[in-house]
């Protein structure tokens, strides 16, 4: 993994598997390997599995929230943050960090009050249907 060589990394991580069987480490290896490699979908279930089979394992907790992340799912990756930041104690800069970014891009992702300079118009056209007009 540190060289860049995702593909025989899971090699590596699948041959470890059958030596010792799987476990958490296992499981988020092969995750973050997957993502390393753009498979966010196997990622995911790899992490989920991970963090099932130890809850405490705080890696797998972060990486899962990457994964949520590059999916868009901000709202349950900035849950998952906050899982791995508490599991942590906060000793990683790299989970406070993704924990910041989970919590700045679901402020972002809010819907905001409505600009003053906004004029719209509601226009019923009948049938109970209506159309939704913007003046300048």
């Amino acid at each position: 993994m540190a060289a860049g060589e995702y593909e025989l990394a899971l090699k590596a991580y699948y041959r470890a598997a059958g030596k010792q069987g799987m476990n958490s480490d296992i499981y988020s290896a092969l995750g973050s390997a997957n993502l390393k490699l753009g498979r966010l979908g196997q990622a995911e279930k790899l992490l989920r599995k991970a963090v099932e089979t130890d809850q405490t394992f705080a890696p797998a907790w972060n990486n899962l929230g990457v994964v949520l992340m590059e999916k868009g799912d901000l709202a349950e990756a900035r849950q998952v943050f906050r899982t791995a930041y508490a599991l942590d104690s906060g000793e990683s800069d790299s989970i406070r960090d993704n924990l910041r970014l989970a919590i700045a891009k679901t402020k972002d992702s809010t819907y905001s009050e409505p600009d003053n300079n906004d004029n719209f118009s509601l226009v019923r056209r009948g049938g109970g249907s209506y159309l939704l007009l913007s003046t300048p």
